[in-house]
Protein backbone atom coordinates (compact mmCIF):
# COMPACT_ATOMS: atom_id res chain seq x y z
CA UNK A 1 0.00 0.00 0.00
CA UNK A 2 1.28 3.44 -0.91
CA UNK A 3 1.98 5.60 2.16
CA UNK A 4 0.46 9.08 2.23
CA UNK A 5 1.83 12.01 4.19
CA UNK A 6 -1.06 14.34 3.43
CA UNK A 7 -2.55 16.13 0.49
CA UNK A 8 -0.66 18.83 -1.36
CA UNK A 9 -2.28 22.10 -2.43
CA UNK A 10 -3.45 22.30 -6.03
CA UNK A 11 -3.96 18.57 -6.58
CA UNK A 12 -7.18 17.28 -8.06
CA UNK A 13 -9.60 14.98 -6.25
CA UNK A 14 -10.13 11.79 -8.29
CA UNK A 15 -13.50 11.20 -9.99
CA UNK A 16 -15.38 8.33 -8.35
CA UNK A 17 -16.94 5.33 -10.07
CA UNK A 18 -18.77 3.22 -7.47
CA UNK A 19 -20.31 -0.25 -7.65
CA UNK A 20 -22.37 -1.54 -4.73
CA UNK A 21 -23.09 -5.20 -4.04
CA UNK A 22 -25.58 -6.35 -1.41
CA UNK A 23 -25.01 -9.96 -0.37
CA UNK A 24 -27.32 -8.99 2.51
CA UNK A 25 -29.50 -5.93 2.86
CA UNK A 26 -31.17 -5.71 6.26
CA UNK A 27 -33.59 -2.90 6.98
CA UNK A 28 -31.72 0.34 7.51
CA UNK A 29 -28.83 -0.57 5.22
CA UNK A 30 -27.66 2.54 3.35
CA UNK A 31 -28.57 2.86 -0.32
CA UNK A 32 -26.04 3.50 -3.07
CA UNK A 33 -26.40 7.34 -3.18
CA UNK A 34 -25.54 7.64 0.50
CA UNK A 35 -22.61 5.18 0.21
CA UNK A 36 -21.35 7.13 -2.81
CA UNK A 37 -21.55 10.44 -0.92
CA UNK A 38 -19.48 9.07 1.96
CA UNK A 39 -16.91 7.43 -0.31
CA UNK A 40 -16.54 10.57 -2.44
CA UNK A 41 -16.10 12.74 0.67
CA UNK A 42 -13.13 10.59 1.71
CA UNK A 43 -11.27 10.89 -1.59
CA UNK A 44 -8.16 12.96 -1.05
CA UNK A 45 -6.47 15.12 -3.69
CA UNK A 46 -3.72 13.10 -5.33
CA UNK A 47 -1.12 13.64 -8.02
CA UNK A 48 -1.13 9.97 -9.04
CA UNK A 49 -4.84 9.24 -9.38
CA UNK A 50 -7.30 11.06 -11.63
CA UNK A 51 -10.15 8.62 -11.00
CA UNK A 52 -11.21 6.05 -8.45
CA UNK A 53 -13.02 2.79 -9.12
CA UNK A 54 -14.41 1.35 -5.90
CA UNK A 55 -16.70 -1.55 -5.09
CA UNK A 56 -18.54 -1.64 -1.77
CA UNK A 57 -19.95 -5.02 -0.76
CA UNK A 58 -22.22 -5.59 2.24
CA UNK A 59 -22.05 -9.12 3.59
CA UNK A 60 -23.30 -11.40 6.36
CA UNK A 61 -21.14 -12.76 9.19
CA UNK A 62 -20.35 -16.01 7.37
CA UNK A 63 -18.76 -14.21 4.41
CA UNK A 64 -17.23 -11.54 6.64
CA UNK A 65 -15.57 -14.18 8.82
CA UNK A 66 -14.33 -16.13 5.79
CA UNK A 67 -12.75 -13.04 4.22
CA UNK A 68 -11.19 -11.88 7.49
CA UNK A 69 -9.80 -15.38 8.02
CA UNK A 70 -8.41 -15.69 4.52
CA UNK A 71 -6.84 -12.24 4.22
CA UNK A 72 -6.04 -11.27 7.82
CA UNK A 73 -5.83 -14.69 9.49
CA UNK A 74 -8.46 -13.60 12.07
CA UNK A 75 -11.27 -16.01 12.91
CA UNK A 76 -14.14 -13.54 13.26
CA UNK A 77 -16.17 -11.16 11.13
CA UNK A 78 -14.92 -7.58 11.37
CA UNK A 79 -16.73 -4.35 10.55
CA UNK A 80 -14.83 -3.29 7.39
CA UNK A 81 -12.14 -4.79 5.19
CA UNK A 82 -10.24 -2.78 2.59
CA UNK A 83 -8.67 -4.36 -0.47
CA UNK A 84 -6.57 -1.92 -2.49
CA UNK A 85 -4.96 -2.71 -5.80
CA UNK A 86 -1.60 -0.92 -5.68
CA UNK A 87 -0.79 -1.46 -9.36
CA UNK A 88 -3.73 0.76 -10.29
CA UNK A 89 -1.92 3.85 -8.92
CA UNK A 90 0.64 3.52 -11.70
CA UNK A 91 -2.15 3.66 -14.29
CA UNK A 92 -3.61 6.91 -12.95
CA UNK A 93 -6.47 5.56 -10.88
CA UNK A 94 -7.28 4.26 -7.43
CA UNK A 95 -8.96 0.88 -7.48
CA UNK A 96 -10.19 -1.13 -4.52
CA UNK A 97 -12.93 -2.94 -2.67
CA UNK A 98 -14.54 -2.29 0.70
CA UNK A 99 -16.40 -5.12 2.41
CA UNK A 100 -18.68 -4.24 5.30
CA UNK A 101 -20.25 -6.87 7.52
CA UNK A 102 -23.81 -5.60 8.08
CA UNK A 103 -24.53 -7.56 11.31
CA UNK A 104 -21.24 -6.38 12.86
CA UNK A 105 -21.93 -2.76 11.89
CA UNK A 106 -25.44 -3.00 13.39
CA UNK A 107 -24.17 -4.59 16.62
CA UNK A 108 -21.32 -2.08 17.06
CA UNK A 109 -23.61 0.89 16.42
CA UNK A 110 -25.99 -0.32 19.15
CA UNK A 111 -23.13 -1.02 21.58
CA UNK A 112 -21.63 2.42 20.96
CA UNK A 113 -24.93 4.32 21.11
CA UNK A 114 -24.60 5.50 17.51
CA UNK A 115 -27.01 5.40 14.64
CA UNK A 116 -26.25 2.74 12.05
CA UNK A 117 -26.06 5.49 9.46
CA UNK A 118 -23.34 7.35 11.36
CA UNK A 119 -21.39 4.14 11.91
CA UNK A 120 -21.64 3.14 8.23
CA UNK A 121 -20.48 6.64 7.23
CA UNK A 122 -17.47 6.38 9.52
CA UNK A 123 -16.52 2.90 8.32
CA UNK A 124 -16.80 3.89 4.64
CA UNK A 125 -14.58 6.92 5.26
CA UNK A 126 -12.15 4.77 7.27
CA UNK A 127 -11.98 2.11 4.56
CA UNK A 128 -11.58 4.68 1.78
CA UNK A 129 -8.64 6.23 3.60
CA UNK A 130 -7.02 2.79 3.87
CA UNK A 131 -7.41 2.37 0.11
CA UNK A 132 -5.52 5.64 -0.32
CA UNK A 133 -2.59 4.51 1.80
CA UNK A 134 -3.50 5.76 5.25
CA UNK A 135 -3.09 3.36 8.16
CA UNK A 136 -3.00 3.15 11.93
CA UNK A 137 0.04 0.90 12.32
CA UNK A 138 1.82 3.29 14.68
CA UNK A 139 0.70 6.17 16.91
CA UNK A 140 1.73 8.93 14.50
CA UNK A 141 -0.06 7.30 11.55
CA UNK A 142 -3.13 6.59 13.71
CA UNK A 143 -3.35 10.20 14.88
CA UNK A 144 -3.02 11.50 11.32
CA UNK A 145 -5.66 9.09 10.00
CA UNK A 146 -8.10 9.72 12.88
CA UNK A 147 -7.76 13.50 12.48
CA UNK A 148 -8.64 13.20 8.81
CA UNK A 149 -11.55 10.83 9.58
CA UNK A 150 -12.94 13.31 12.13
CA UNK A 151 -12.65 16.21 9.68
CA UNK A 152 -14.49 14.30 6.93
CA UNK A 153 -17.20 12.87 9.22
CA UNK A 154 -17.96 16.24 10.82
CA UNK A 155 -18.08 17.85 7.35
CA UNK A 156 -20.65 15.18 6.40
CA UNK A 157 -22.78 16.28 9.37
CA UNK A 158 -22.07 13.47 11.84
CA UNK A 159 -20.56 13.58 15.33
CA UNK A 160 -16.89 12.87 15.87
CA UNK A 161 -16.84 9.04 15.98
CA UNK A 162 -14.00 8.96 18.48
CA UNK A 163 -15.69 11.16 21.10
CA UNK A 164 -18.51 8.66 21.63
CA UNK A 165 -16.24 6.07 23.21
CA UNK A 166 -12.67 4.90 23.14
CA UNK A 167 -10.56 5.58 20.04
CA UNK A 168 -10.68 1.90 19.21
CA UNK A 169 -14.45 1.48 19.35
CA UNK A 170 -15.33 2.03 15.69
CA UNK A 171 -12.50 0.40 13.81
CA UNK A 172 -10.53 -2.79 14.17
CA UNK A 173 -7.02 -1.79 15.13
Amino acid sequence: MRKVEGSLPGLATPQLSLAVQYQVKPQGTPERPRLRRWAAAALQPNAAASRAEITIRLVDEVEGRALNGRYREKDYATNVLSFGYDASWDNGFLMGDLVLCAPVVRREAAEQGKTEEAHYAHLIVHGMLHLQGYDHENEHAAQRMEALEKKIIVKLGYADPYEQGSAVNAVDR
